[in-house]
């Protein structure tokens, strides 16, 4: 955390850090560096940005100058509210959207080599997490550090009980197939075990269609009723 924008953004500055870090020292545990001047990170703290209030809560102190304090998380009035919901919605969604044109194209490839059927499977997956992520924002600022679509599936429901329709498990073989779409995170990516097929494909896409259209609604009106 720098004193001035100029220092965070100087990207020499960190380029000589990073290579201290990586190549100078003993130290064997990888380091990421992220930087923001001080007046960033508390109007990000005091807006209750998710990323942001972590750092705060579980971080560490490695060096504290003293010569300034980290802000507290304030309220937000209603317009300031839904301005932060419209834009975690706009980019969440998007994004959940930008998953699913992906999934498409590889499916439609899959014909010709099945490894495209695997990476269709993550990428469903990406587009179902995304858009459990935006609806999360939208009802409560903060997204889970998870990728389980159980817990966030379940996250999701206490907002809107509809969420626990997406993908019924009232027989084996739906239980079944959520299970492969659950474990496309990992599996599909890194698993030579993993196995799905363009049918079972087709079937989980239909329902993330489902998902995201009720995610639209749902995130929609509880947006218009921030301002009354």
């Amino acid at each position: 955390v720098t004193e001035d924008k100029k220092t965070a953004r100087d990207d020499s500055i960190w380029y000589k850090v990073d290579h201290r870090i990586t190549e100078g020292s003993q130290n064997r545990t990888p380091v990421s560096l992220i930087q923001h001047h001080i007046q960033e990170l508390n109007q990000q703290i005091e807006k209750g940005s998710y990323f942001f209030t972590d750092i705060k809560k579980e971080g560490v102190w490695l060096f504290n100058s003293s010569k300034y304090r980290l802000s507290r998380v304030r309220k937000l009035n209603s317009e300031e509210r839904k301005q932060q919901a419209e834009r975690d919605f706009g980019l969440w969604i998007q994004k959940a959207k930008m998953f699913f044109e992906d999934f498409e194209s590889n499916l439609k490839k899959g014909s010709r080599n099945r490894a495209y059927y695997n990476q269709a499977a993550f990428q469903l997956h990406q587009a179902t997490e995304h858009a459990y992520a935006a609806a999360l924002l939208v009802f409560t600022g903060y997204k889970p550090k998870t990728h389980n679509l159980s817990a966030l599936g379940q996250r999701t429901a206490c907002y809107d009980p509809e969420f626990l329709k997406i993908f019924p498990q009232k027989t084996a073989d739906e239980k079944r197939m959520f299970k492969l779409l659950k474990k496309a995170y990992v599996d599909a990516r890194y698993s030579d075990k993993y196995r799905i097929t363009k049918k079972e494909l087709e079937y989980l896409a239909g329902r993330v269609k489902k998902l995201h259209t009720l995610t639209r609604r749902v995130c929609k009106k509880r947006i218009e009723a921030f301002v009354t």
